[in-house]
Formats: structure tokens, sequence, C-alpha cells
């Protein structure tokens, strides 16, 4: 049965889910596997303050997505998910996880879409499964780490992933991984300093390391607002100006590939924003909740409307960002919208 369309309203383009029968996780995972006790999940032993079926029940998340006041959600595998080992049974994990992420957005009658994964260690292997991710049409994209190992995506085996996604018309969503240092050990540390680092890291691989000028066409989104990248952007322009090394790509300036990003609006704070839109092409601004994970927010909606971003533009940009055609009027009457 063919998936019905869109409904029409803001998209979050950045909430997780995750069958139970996954909670293993990939092959090779460096985290122990997730469990659900007494309703909460855990990872391992680790207590993560998140309902169980807000993860892994897609009638609980659409609840959710109703009671934020979104039209559609776009569902990816948690961090947890990505199969950053190199191991045997990757690609079944893969493969069993795009299943379910198909069929559970194809069931919801137009309320959620998909970004799969992807072997991040085998290009190959990748690549095929960006051929096969391209054939549906509730999965519009893939969810990849902004590291593997010590490396990002101005050198493979990331950057082959992104010329697989882009040549299959993909959209790419980076959600970083949370990699723990010594230095960072206590008071969530890992999370309030070291995601936003992980994202800037990425930002800068991508922007001076020529990928956005290999792959024009690509479309890929920086969670969180892009970390601490926006703030940044003015030292690596100085340094771009100043230094051979940061020029050695041959890319157009920071501030102009800054501009050929995407970024969600996560970034907890209105002054924030308003900085991440002073650098960022407006009309690349997407709405992002994190759901349901405790960095995340129930009402993804207020920030961006708390700087004036209206929801016509929000549904705009993520309609462009995930290659959708816009939303057809008679669609918005059939599911109870007006014209």
């Amino acid at each position: 049965m063919p998936a019905a369309p869109v409904r029409p309203g803001p998209i979050d383009v950045h909430a997780h889910w995750l069958p139970e029968d996954l909670f293993g996780l990939p092959p090779g995972s460096p985290l122990p596997p997730l469990n659900g006790r007494d309703g909460q999940l855990h990872l391992g032993d680790l207590p993560l303050s998140i309902e169980t079926s807000a993860m892994s029940d897609p009638a609980r998340v659409l609840a959710d997505t109703d009671a934020a006041g979104l039209g559609a959600r776009v569902l990816s595998a948690p961090p947890f998910a990505f199969p950053v080992g190199a191991a045997a049974g990757v690609d079944e994990y893969v493969g069993a996880f795009n299943e379910a992420l198909a069929r559970v957005c194809t069931d919801s009658g137009g309320r959620f879409l998909g970004l799969g994964l992807v072997a991040l260690h085998d290009p190959e292997s990748a690549r095929k499964q960006c051929a096969e991710l391209a054939g549906t049409s509730v999965v519009r994209g893939i969810a990849v780490p902004p590291l593997l190992g010590t490396a990002s995506f101005d050198v493979d085996p990331l950057r082959d992933v992104l010329r697989a996604a882009a040549d299959h018309d993909l959209a790419v969503l980076v959600h970083p991984m949370q990699l723990p240092r010594p230095e960072w050990s206590s008071y969530y540390l890992a999370n309030l300093i070291g995601n936003p680092v992980e994202t800037a890291t990425a930002a800068a691989s991508l922007i001076l390391g020529g990928v956005l000028e290999e792959l024009p066409g690509l479309r890929i989104c920086l969670l969180h607002g892009g970390g601490c990248a926006p703030a940044l952007l003015g030292r690596w322009q100085h340094g771009f100006e100043q230094r051979a090394d940061v020029r050695s790509a041959g890319t157009r300036s920071p501030r102009e590939g800054f501009a050929a990003l995407w970024f969600d609006t996560l970034t907890h704070d209105v002054a924030t924003l308003e900085l991440l839109r002073t650098h960022a092409d407006p009309a690349r601004l997407l709405c992002g909740s994190d759901h349901p994970f405790d960095m995340g927010t129930d009402h993804p909606l207020d920030l961006p409307h708390a700087v004036g971003i209206d929801d016509t533009a929000l549904e705009a940009s993520a309609r462009r960002f995930l290659s959708l055609d816009a939303p057809d009027a008679s669609d918005a009457l059939d599911q109870g919208g007006h014209p």
C-alpha cells in the first residue's frame, strides 16, 4: 500500500525511534545494550530519564507529535544505534532498522518520515543501502555521526558516505555521539560541551575540507543549532584570511560555506538562535526537538516562533531539505486542515 501524503504543518526533522528488538545495538558497538526496566530506558545500568515507550512505541511517538502541534515528525535512530564499529553483522542490523523504519513510516498516515542507517565503515555497503532507501517514498535520507574514530567528513569513509547520499538525492542528518573524554567525566559535560564541539568539528570539516565544493547538491543538517560553530565562524573566517593551511582545500570562505549548510533550531536559547540566524541561510533552518531525550524539548516550535520563524517557513524548509513536494490543498482539507 502506498504511503499517505505527508500531513501539512511544521515538520520536526530531529526525533529518535528504535524498536525494542534492536535495543541490543549494532555489532561492534562500544556501548552496552539498551533495556527497558519498569517503563524506563537504560543504557546498560545507566538510567536515561526516558520512558521506554517514548523511544520505541509508534503510538506514543504519534501522541507526542500531536501534543507538540506538529504536522509530521522525521524519525532517526538514537546515536547509540549508529554502526560505528566495523564488525560482522552490521549490514544485517542496518537492514533490520531500515525495514522497520520504512514500515512504521508507511503505516503512519503521513505523520512519520524516516532517516535510515548505513554501514559507516563500508562504502560499498553504504552505497547499496542508500540506493535501497532512495527506492522508498518515506525514508528521505540517512542519519550519521559527526566523527568516526578520529576523522570527520573531509576524509573517507565518511566522505564516501556523503558521496553516496548525494548521488541518491538523500538528505543527511548529523547527530553527535557524546564521546567521552576524561576532562568531561562530571556534570554531564560530555553532552553539554562534547556534543557542541563534535558538531562544530563536523561543520569545519565540511566547510574547510572541500566537501561542499565536491558535492554541491548535498543537503546536510547539523543538529542542536550547529553546536558551537555559529560562535566560532568569525574565528574561522579570520584564520582563512590569514593562514594558507586553512585555505589548503581551495574552498569558498567559511562564511559562504556556512550558509550552504542546514541547521535545526534546537539551541535552547533565543539569543543563540538569533546568532545562528545571522550567519545561516534563514531558508535552511529546520524545526528540531531531539525527542525523547532529556536535552530535547516537548515544545519545539516555541524557539523558532520566539525569533519570528513561523510554521509556514518551517514546513517549507523541511520539505526542501527532505526533497518533498509542497502540500496539496486537498490533502490539508482531507486531514482536517484549512485551505
